[in-house]
């Protein structure tokens, strides 16, 4: 990746999330929130999800296990998307919210497989 923080965030960005969920959040900056917006493109995007160590795979399940941790609902949905674009199966799916119940607890679990079921019925994945 280059030295250019927003530029490389950008392009992950909109690999890993899709160009009409960015072009949205763009669409939707103001003022107000366009700070917000270039700290999460530069030091999620552009400074942790291009590190090597882990795979974008991996920063997927990671990632859905923390948005269930902490019953980030509307994040989560996001994430599942970005979690199958990243190549992850439904099943894997399944796997990492199954695991997370054990560790983070059965009620969070419980609003992610709704979450995560309405996003997959969504996208034609499960009845």
């Amino acid at each position: 990746m280059s030295d250019d923080l927003h530029a490389d965030g950008m392009e992950v960005r909109r690999t890993v999330l899709g160009d009409a969920h960015v072009d949205r959040a763009i669409e939707n900056t103001t003022d107000f929130t366009e700070p917000f917006q270039d700290f999460i493109t530069k030091m999620a995007w552009g400074s942790v999800w291009t590190r090597e160590g882990l795979t974008r795979r991996e920063r997927s399940m990671i990632t859905l296990a923390i948005l269930t941790t902490l019953r980030a609902e509307d994040e989560l949905g996001m994430h599942v998307r970005a979690a199958l674009r990243n190549g992850l199966t439904p099943e894997e799916i399944r796997e990492v919210l199954l695991h997370t119940a054990v560790y983070a607890g059965v009620p969070q679990s419980n609003t992610a497989f709704a979450r995560a079921q309405e996003v997959l019925r969504e996208e034609g994945l499960v009845e």
